[in-house]
């Protein structure tokens, strides 16, 4: 049912959100999910309207990027980004047909899946009757007046708090609304005439919330990286430097990690955080994750390259302190300090 524009916001939020928080939304909504695929114009290569429709109500669904672009295909083989591999719709429109793709059996049970597999209905588990029942009770209803036919149903008191989150849409022309919406409108179609970049902003800033909720979660247990390749325990060996078994170990899965060239979620994450100069973070993801600090995109750059880059002495100097090499070469032959181009010398960062 597609009501308004706020009730087909909230369908789009249930869809293209995470599984978790989409079941949470449909459990008060329906008993059934019926799904259309099998490529072309099915459900999932409509969901990125779907989520843009979304985040012009719920703001937080795509923070900082009003088209949305971190939810969709990534390449023409129609990988999915990974806002749409989490989603609601990517797991149940994938489950079983895609490798690895199946659909939480405590959430969700297919029921019925046509011939070819074009339509498919899952029903979901879990659904809140008190809800149903709450919906259903005609004292429910807001008639417009006493005993007319027209009386619209509201939703259930279990979505008050996802409700609570919901910004009204304004079209541009509504001009009796009180208030105005001008710096949405304006980033929605500056957004719209660079498509690129807000791509590109968009993937970095969906890495970037993912890794700070990484670090809010991150173990209370350190491993940390000597200057000599040992690693010391912070956490519960209380600093005991360990044995050179695991030190031979280390170096063998950093080597592994270095000598792996690859465009990877890490490596744009960590581009934009030293870009950003978030020091505390790359600071807490090294403490986390020593080996983050080796990796290198497909140009053969990583971190190191990226802080002599930006000139950014204080981010060279902790990436050295996790012995980050600063004198080998990219896919060009140039080292982090040739990045310096003859303006600083290497004694700048070193002292």
């Amino acid at each position: 049912n597609t009501w308004n524009h706020e009730h087909i916001a909230l369908l789009g939020k249930a869809l293209t959100t995470d599984v978790e928080e989409g079941h949470e939304i449909a459990k008060h909504l329906a008993d059934y999910v019926l799904l259309w695929g099998g490529g072309g114009g099915d459900d999932l290569a409509k969901s990125p309207h779907l989520a843009r429709i979304a985040n012009s109500v719920y703001r937080d669904h795509c923070p900082r990027d009003p088209t949305c672009r971190a939810f969709g295909f990534i390449d023409r083989r129609g990988s999915p980004s990974p806002m749409m591999e989490r989603s609601f719709l990517y797991n149940l429109h994938s489950h079983m047909i895609k490798p690895g793709v199946a659909a939480d059996p405590d959430l969700f049970e297919e029921v019925f899946r046509s011939k070819y597999g074009r339509v498919r209905i899952f029903k979901i588990v879990g659904v809140v009757e008190e809800s149903k029942r709450w919906v259903a009770d005609p004292a429910n209803r807001q008639c417009d007046v006493p005993g007319s036919w027209f009386c619209p149903g509201q939703y259930p008191p279990g979505l008050s708090k996802i409700l609570a989150r919901k910004k009204d849409f304004a079209q541009l022309e509504d001009f009796n609304r009180g208030d105005s919406d001008e710096q949405y409108q304006k980033e929605y179609f500056e957004a719209l005439q660079n498509p690129e970049k807000a791509r590109e902003h968009a993937i970095r800033n969906e890495a970037y919330q993912r890794q700070q909720q990484k670090l809010e979660q991150r173990k209370v247990k350190r491993v940390t990286v000597n200057s000599d390749g040992s690693t010391t325990d912070h956490g519960e060996t209380g600093g005991i430097n360990l044995n050179k078994a695991k030190v031979a170990e280390w170096k063998a899965k950093r080597d592994a990690v270095y000598n792996n060239w690859e465009n990877t979620e890490d490596t744009t994450l960590m581009w934009t955080m030293i870009d950003q100069n978030e020091i505390s973070a790359v600071k807490s993801w090294l403490e986390d994750e020593p080996l983050i600090g080796y990796i290198r995109s497909k140009d053969g750059r990583g971190p190191m390259w990226w802080a002599f880059e930006k000139r950014n002495q204080e981010m060279v100097k902790l990436l050295m302190k996790y012995d980050i090499p600063y004198n080998d070469k990219d896919a060009n032959g140039l080292t982090p300090v040739d990045l310096l181009q003859g303006k600083q010398s290497l004694n700048d960062y070193l002292y």
